[in-house]
């Protein structure tokens, strides 16, 4: 009985600290530095405002937080589903971080990072096609004449709808790539429940704000699930 008490208070102890991983406020802090809005997407305003090396520093901050999740939990001996749920914990950290009112980012990054520390092959053969989209946008910058090469990535070619239906697909076929390369259920069904989660929080981030805009409901949530963003800006 004791064991039994022992080990579901060290479950619930590392899926806190999975959270508290994801939760940890790398942006907000690299915003402030920069002297920077802490409102809205800060990716975004980092790689625009900050420069590209600081905003590939926060993604990479972000991706690390999924990866060194997963090896806490697996080298602390946990089982295979406590493992998964951890790697839902800390993407839900960065989704909903207490220390931003639980309004954050989307969950890609972190996602991704512990998608591939849990089974790489299959989430690597899922990023083809967010590889692709980024290929398709940084050639769309390159070609760009009227903004000065220097600035060409800094401020990227515009909003583009290939990337966050590449990531859309990259988190749908997850689990199917994952199931038919033979990946224990725990992992088959933990992507499917990270993939619901980050449709989740594509469909619910500053809903509101669209709701009270008087927008079709059907135009709010296609451009918010296939293409996710507002209706309306903030």
């Amino acid at each position: 009985m004791m064991a039994g008490v022992s080990t579901i208070a060290g479950q619930i102890v590392v899926i806190t600290a999975a959270y508290f991983i994801g939760a940890f406020p790398h942006l907000l802090l690299l915003a402030r530095v920069h002297r920077l809005s802490t409102a809205g997407d800060l990716h975004i305003a980092l790689w625009q405002k900050a420069g590209p090396r600081w905003g590939l520093l926060a993604t990479s901050i972000d991706v690390l937080k999924g990866i060194i999740t997963i090896v806490i939990a697996r080298h602390l001996g946990f089982d295979a589903g406590t493992v998964v749920i951890s790697a839902l914990a800390v993407t839900c950290g960065q989704m909903w971080p207490v220390f931003k009112r639980f309004d954050g980012e989307k969950g890609n990054t972190t996602g991704f990072g512990a998608a591939v520390a849990l089974a790489a092959v299959p989430t690597l053969v899922s990023l083809i096609p967010v590889f692709t989209a980024i290929g398709l946008k940084a050639a769309r910058a390159i070609r760009l004449k009227d903004i000065p090469s220097n600035e060409r990535f800094k401020t990227g070619a515009g909003q583009s709808a290939t990337l966050p239906l590449g990531v859309a697909l990259a988190f749908l076929v997850l689990p199917l790539i994952a199931e038919a390369l033979g990946e224990p259920p725990e992992i088959v069904n933990g992507f499917a429940a990270l993939f619901g989660l980050i449709m989740l929080r594509r469909l619910t981030a500053g809903l509101f704000r669209d709701l009270a805009s008087g927008a079709s409901r059907w135009k709010i949530f296609w451009y918010r699930l296939l293409l996710d963003r507002p209706v309306i800006h903030p």
